[in-house]
């Protein structure tokens, strides 16, 4: 009885693995789909006039009651990055953030209408592809949890383990390709967006990379599903193979 119970237990083990990786894999692409942090960076503007008694190097102070013809003479020969200052900003799929200049908070405007007009058609995609992925991943943790629980027949699990793991890949192949297309449209947005909108400096933010993270989990629970289903193959090969081996035995020399 106890070997017979170890290749279960290990069936059971693969399975609740091939889950946790998919459940990861669901909350990591859920959180990056739903945040603006894909890319962060600066934008380089022009100072502005200060207002009321706000100061500092963040704006200019010019033609007001405390400025005097120094500070006047000082704006005029301001050349170069003088006259600049850097604001951050932070995109997603669904909108960019930029913070304010000598104000608390941000200023957000939809990510869509920055696009580009050639390449708006392929964000639409990202975005389709990018939510069949997440459906698809929950598709994959349901079949999975069912597996899980499921005490029947081992060939019923069988069946709910080969479409779990196709599910999965599926899953997987989308997100890459949503990832993918989400970069190119970033990348010329950058080139050809507007002008009061284009980064001097921008770089990958977090969520994206919890979205590679969550296609890397998503790929792992693929392998260990598809792997836990060969495995279970093979030890059926194994048994009926034993199961010959012993009928022709029993035929040769039957029991008198």
């Amino acid at each position: 009885k106890m070997p017979a119970s170890i290749p279960e237990a290990d069936r059971r083990h693969r399975a609740s693995a091939a889950f946790s990786l998919s459940f990861l894999s669901l909350v990591f692409s859920i959180t990056a789909f739903s945040s603006s942090y894909w890319c962060e960076g600066t934008r380089k503007v022009a100072k502005p006039f200060c207002k009321g008694d706000s100061k500092g190097d963040l704006c200019i102070r010019f033609n007001s009651p405390e400025g005097n013809s120094s500070q006047a003479v000082q704006y005029i020969w301001e050349t170069g990055d003088d006259k600049f200052v850097e604001k951050r900003f932070h995109a997603g799929i669904w909108y960019s953030c930029e913070e304010m200049i000598n104000d608390e908070g941000e200023k957000c405007r939809s990510f869509i209408s920055l696009t580009p007009a050639s390449d708006r058609g392929v964000l639409w995609l990202s975005i389709v592809a990018e939510l069949l992925y997440v459906v698809l991943l929950l598709t994959g943790n349901i079949l999975m949890s069912v597996e899980i629980c499921y005490y029947s027949s081992v060939i019923d699990g069988l069946k709910i383990n080969a479409f779990s793991a196709v599910v999965t890949v599926l899953a997987g192949l989308l997100g890459m390709v949503a990832h993918m297309m989400y970069t190119t449209v970033f990348q010329m947005t950058v080139n050809l967006g507007p002008e009061d909108w284009r980064p001097h400096t921008w770089d990958y933010g977090w969520s994206y990379g919890l979205a590679w993270t969550s296609f890397a989990c998503c790929m792992a629970a693929a392998v260990t599903t598809i792997n836990k289903y060969t495995k279970t193959i093979l030890e059926f090969k194994h048994k009926r193979k034993k199961l010959e081996r012993s009928f022709r035995i029993q035929y040769k020399f039957p029991e008198h």
